[in-house]
């Protein structure tokens, strides 16, 4: 574990290294508390000493902007404090405080605790970004699920909006899937899936938005793209599943066909919204589908 330490008594800081000897930590001696904030930013370090009576702690303001920092872990503040310091101006948001002269198995034990306490807010984050994960992603695809497009998408969006870029959205559905599943069961329905959510992937640059809308359905938000460039998108997707042989136990193997619409707006303004976009997109593809479908319509918005 590293741990920032604020003490500029050659005196003091001895004691602190006495008393962390022998204990798998690392000392980051800091001159000043603004130093602390790229380990505390990084996530680097979640543990700071510091003297509350001779460090600029107390005027930094470092404290309160430390509490309202929106870490997965705070940082865990031990302050060191002269035993004739006035109660009244230690900060309360000190997680322990040690009063001076102290010995160097009294912070030993503070440490011990510390870091305890930092192991469970780690583990806790952990299982609480799981969890986060969980809700927001698709656990056969690995997309986004409806609500997660909602709120990516809406970000997207806004920031098309300031930069007066174009964005398109692909709906993607299966035309045969029901009949897949019919024939050779949902297991290799999910497989069919995951291989068109692995071409979409492929297709697609790492940072567009894909959710997985419902069953077959997918849908592709592309920030900077219109027209043709977007149906050229829906196209490579196509014809990628269309190339790839899903074969089952009898050595056939599974056809699979993709129809596409596309919702395209030349420049985001304050009246474009998501949904509308999402309906255009669908209605667009229902047309691709009516038309025979394996093929891909487009809407301009």
């Amino acid at each position: 574990m590293k741990i920032m330490v604020l003490e500029n008594d050659p005196k003091e800081l001895t004691l602190i290294q006495q008393a962390l000897n022998g204990k798998r930590t690392e000392l980051i001696k800091l001159g000043s508390i603004e130093q602390a904030w790229p380990y505390v930013q990084s996530g680097e370090s979640r543990f700071l000493i510091a003297n509350w009576d001779t460090s600029d702690l107390r005027t930094s303001q470092f404290i309160p902007r430390a509490r309202a920092a929106k870490l997965d872990v705070p940082v865990y503040i031990v302050l060191t404090t002269a035993k004739n310091t006035d109660d009244e101006s230690v900060p309360t948001g000190a997680d322990d405080i040690v009063q001076r002269p102290f010995k160097p198995a009294d912070l030993k034990n503070k440490v011990g605790m510390a870091e305890r306490i930092i192991s469970l807010a780690s583990s806790l984050a952990s299982a609480r970004n799981q969890l986060e994960n969980q809700a927001a992603y698709d656990e056969l695809t690995g997309f986004m699920n409806r609500a997660a497009f909602f709120k990516q998408s809406a970000g997207e969006l806004e920031r098309s909006r300031r930069a007066s870029m174009s964005v398109s959205l692909i709906a993607l559905d299966i035309d045969n899937f029901k009949g897949i599943n019919e024939t050779f069961g949902a297991e290799l329905g999910d497989e069919v899936l995951r291989v068109l959510s692995q071409t979409i992937r492929e297709k697609s640059r790492p940072y567009d938005c894909i959710c997985r809308w419902e069953s077959d359905e997918f849908v592709v938000m592309l920030a900077g793209v219109i027209g043709a460039d977007a149906e050229k998108v829906a196209e490579r997707i196509i014809a990628g599943i269309r190339g790839t042989r899903i074969e089952v136990e009898s050595k056939t193997s599974v056809n699979v066909k993709l129809s596409a619409g596309i919702a395209s707006v030349a420049r985001v303004t304050t009246s474009t919204e998501v949904e509308p976009l999402i309906q255009q997109a669908f209605q667009a593809m229902a047309r691709a589908k009516e038309a025979g479908g394996n093929q891909v319509f487009m809407s301009y918005v």
